[in-house]
């Protein structure tokens, strides 16, 4: 495997941290710097976190008259005697049920073994990343599989009309299809969701009763709403009404897809497109993002506007992966794509050809792409994104060819 694809599984496979209290008790400005790196990342975003210098010695004052948190991070230079010392006097005030991290900068195993015998949780040895340490404190409140927690892959357009919850629907069920993988999509895009017209449901209940009645919201509430498409796949479908007015907070959907990342391996969100602080929120959330883009002017805009805004909110994560969609319209100028990948500096992972037949009759039947053509290159070339997204392989092109099969297909039928 790449260095790039491990960079990118790892950091998807940490499970998020719950709503803990965390104290760091620091003596370098570089390990502070990681705890305080970390507070911001989405995975700690229930963690509320406050970061101290001045060591154990600090701990043992600051919580003399205070209670202890759910986590004390430590980090010290003090040698084995002064350590145990300090530590001993920092347990006659730890409230129960308060778990304790040291951080040290000696990689000894005996030592390791001396301070789990005491009653510490875990200890880590410096100099270590936010990703390590995020991880750390996940393991803690996660346990060891923490892993196998469900991903959230949310798909949005970079304009309005760009397909976006066509290729999110068919990759959905790509996933669920071809890779046998339980897989739940979530329309969030409640006033017009298309979620049920794809699928040629009109489910009575779905997403917008558990965002209004969240004193009902559990994991058997969640399961009545969702209807079945098949033994793999299930819908969190949308009103698609205007009745009321939507004006959602900006933690809306957290409790829903808290439940959704315990109990299923995939839930897709399709995001709608617009910008607020809940679809910004999910978006920062999830651990996979798919930018759907066409090749002109204000996609490339908001494209490379969208592109931007996440890479800040998600430092420790890669890039949103880019998917272009109905390239190649009859007398469209559009934005040649090397162009395109160049000015918003990601390589799509897929680029899927204008084919108005083909999706015009998925559409208007309540169907999927391979359900009206299984064989179609663009049913192939959905179905090695959707591997990519559940890191299932890892795709190796030289550039020439990332884009050459579904390119040469539509080329070859513009020429004809």
């Amino acid at each position: 495997m790449s260095d790039k694809h491990g960079e990118r599984d790892a950091a998807v496979q940490i499970a998020p941290v719950p709503r803990i209290s965390v104290q760091g008790f620091c003596e370098s400005q570089d390990v502070a710097q990681v705890i305080e790196n970390a507070a911001t990342d989405r995975r700690m975003s229930k963690a509320h976190v406050k970061v101290h210098m001045g060591g154990i010695a600090a701990a043992v004052e600051a919580y003399r008259t205070a209670p202890t948190p759910n986590l004390i991070v430590l980090e010290t230079y003090a040698d084995r005697t002064v350590l145990m010392e300090q530590l001993d006097s920092l347990a006659e005030f730890c409230d129960s049920g308060t778990k304790v991290m040291v951080i040290g900068h000696e990689n000894d195993i005996a030592l390791y073994r001396e301070l789990t015998a005491r009653g510490v949780s875990d200890y880590v040895v410096a100099p270590l990343d936010v990703l390590t340490f995020i991880g750390q404190v996940s393991h803690l409140y996660n346990g060891p599989h923490a892993e196998v927690i469900g991903k959230l892959i949310a798909v949005v357009g970079a304009k309005g009309g760009v397909g976006a919850s066509t290729i999110c629907h068919n990759l959905a069920w790509s996933i669920s299809r071809q890779l046998e993988c339980q897989t739940v999509i979530v329309d969030l895009d409640l006033p017009f969701g298309t979620a049920g017209l794809d699928f040629n449901q009109d489910p009575p209940q779905g997403v917008a009763d558990a965002v209004f009645s969240p004193e009902r919201l559990d994991t058997a509430f969640v399961d009545r709403l969702l209807s079945k498409c098949s033994d793999t796949l299930s819908i969190l479908a949308a009103p698609a009404t205007v009745e009321r007015l939507y004006d959602l907070q900006e933690q809306a959907f957290d409790a829903t897809l808290d439940i959704l990342r315990s109990t299923t391996p995939c839930s897709i969100l399709d995001v709608p497109h617009q910008w607020t602080a809940w679809t910004k929120r999910v978006l920062v959330a999830a651990d996979e993002v798919v930018l759907v883009a066409s090749p002109d002017l204000a996609n490339l805009r908001n494209a490379k506007t969208l592109m931007d805004a996440l890479r800040a909110q998600r430092v420790n994560d890669p890039a949103p992966r880019l998917v272009l969609n109905m390239v190649g319209v009859p007398r469209r100028p559009e934005i040649a794509l090397p162009e395109f990948a160049k000015a918003i500096e990601v390589e799509p992972v897929g680029v899927v050809p204008f084919e108005p037949k083909l999706f015009g009759t998925a559409a208007n039947n309540g169907q999927m792409l391979a359900e009206v053509e299984a064989g179609s290159k663009i049913v192939e070339a959905l179905d090695d994104i959707a591997r990519q997204l559940m890191g299932r392989v890892v795709v190796r092109r030289a550039k020439k060819t990332l884009l050459s099969p579904l390119l040469d297909h539509f080329v070859r039928k513009k020429a004809s």
